[in-house]
């Protein structure tokens, strides 16, 4: 029997904001505030200029609006990658900020956005663990590079504090104990039995191993070209920062959800996979058994989460887990939006496959986000598919899940 995660505070259903966002340039004048205290509430800020990267993607549209709300001003630098947006123009739902359309490979456009800045945002990445596998080139030019090119402008462009998106995915397989009671770091899977292949890892017996939440001290066992460059963002965030003077932290995101996503890109979050599945009548598709369990975490809580850890003074430095801490399997998942969307009837398709990268369990122990930061989820689960499943109903998406699946399979990335 698996270990309990623990629980997650209930939310309550928040009120849609929906609102056209055009250019506009804002000024560099600064007005800061005395540095908050430990007591910090929601609400409290420096009163600063942030710069975005990647800020019309799906987080970083909400993360734009929660700083906003709290009284700062907001610059947003994005590529517009066609396969996240789907073109060049900006989102409609970005508010209205000053908006810079460049790479964050460009170290030119990087050095001027960064003009007039307090702190720094750092969400700019390819995202997609079984793509990153076969675009190797992509994926590390566009995440570690990035983040190189961003930090040598900090050099001669210094800013109080950087906040970089890490993931969930650099962890590998999550934590396990074993039947005696100890815990496992880095378990290990693909086992045969009878002919059959055994999905959950196993003890050195062959006996279960039990997942249990993931703590950040868990020792990285990078899966996915991925993972290794989160893993690299991470450490060149923290090892840039010190000697610079940048405070620096890290949130490793579990899986995220909510309206907003890239319903029409297949290498995005495993829920907008399954929307675009069920919104064009298709069976939504899961690969191995459908037991895996993750940790689903609404982007209106990461929101704040990165809104906090901007201004919070006792997390310079710091890495935090950001999730829910409520974990559920993949197939439990499916039958929930399915619910939510009124497909009642559509059951997942389950594969019996597993993709290279891809790892069995791993959920949120969120303590130490909980004690440093005082972080923790409000969005009830039920209530944030709801609020998925309303807006998914005003959108078109192209249904590309086929092709990605004939995609790994063709390189060999799925057995």
């Amino acid at each position: 029997m698996r270990e309990p995660a623990g629980t997650t505070p209930g939310g309550t259903k928040r009120k849609k904001r929906h609102s056209e966002g055009h250019e506009s340039v804002t000024g560099n004048t600064r007005q800061r505030s005395s540095r908050p205290g430990s007591n910090l509430s929601e609400g409290t800020a420096l009163t600063e200029t942030v710069l975005i990267t990647g800020g019309a993607g799906f987080i970083g549209r909400f993360v734009t609006r929660e700083l906003l709300r709290r009284g700062n001003r907001v610059r947003v630098l994005d590529a517009l990658i066609p396969q996240v947006h789907g073109g060049n123009d900006w989102p409609a739902d970005l508010p209205d900020v000053e908006r810079i359309h460049a790479d964050v490979r460009d170290g030119d456009a990087v050095a001027r956005a960064l003009n007039g800045v307090d702190s720094v945002i750092h969400l700019a990445a390819e995202v997609g663990v079984g793509q990153s596998m076969y675009e190797v080139e992509r994926y590390t030019s566009a995440n570690d590079v990035g983040t190189a090119v961003l930090f040598e402008r900090l050099i001669d462009h210094p800013v109080r504090r950087v906040v970089t998106a890490s993931s969930m995915s650099i962890y590998g397989e999550g934590l396990y104990r074993d039947a005696n009671g100890a815990l496992v770091e880095n378990a290990e899977r693909g086992v045969v039995r009878d002919g059959q292949k055994v999905w959950d890892p196993l003890d050195a017996q062959g006996r279960p191993l039990v997942p249990v939440a993931t703590p950040e001290w868990k020792r990285p066992s990078l899966a996915s070209i991925y993972a290794l460059n989160k893993y690299v963002q991470e450490r060149t965030t923290h090892i840039m920062g010190q000697p610079y003077g940048i405070e620096s932290v890290c949130l490793r995101l579990f899986n995220v959800y909510g309206p907003g996503q890239a319903l029409s890109n297949p290498y995005t979050g495993v829920l907008a996979i399954f929307a675009s599945r069920l919104l064009n009548g298709q069976q939504p598709m899961i690969f191995e058994d459908g037991e895996q369990r993750r940790d689903f975490v609404h982007v209106s809580d990461v929101a704040r989460a990165f809104a906090d850890a901007l201004v919070h003074p006792d997390v310079a430095g710091g890495t935090f887990n950001i999730g829910s801490g409520q974990d559920r399997s993949v197939t439990q998942v499916a039958q929930a939006l399915a619910r939510a969307m009124g497909k009642n009837d559509v059951e997942p398709e389950i594969v019996g496959k597993a993709r290279i990268g891809d790892i069995r369990h791993c959920f949120c122990d969120t303590g130490l986000a909980a004690e440093k930061l005082g972080f923790g989820a409000r969005t009830d689960f039920e209530e944030g598919l709801a609020e998925l499943a309303e807006w998914v109903a005003e959108q078109t998406a192209e249904d590309r899940v086929a092709q990605a699946r004939a995609e790994l399979e063709q390189r060999g990335l799925v057995a």
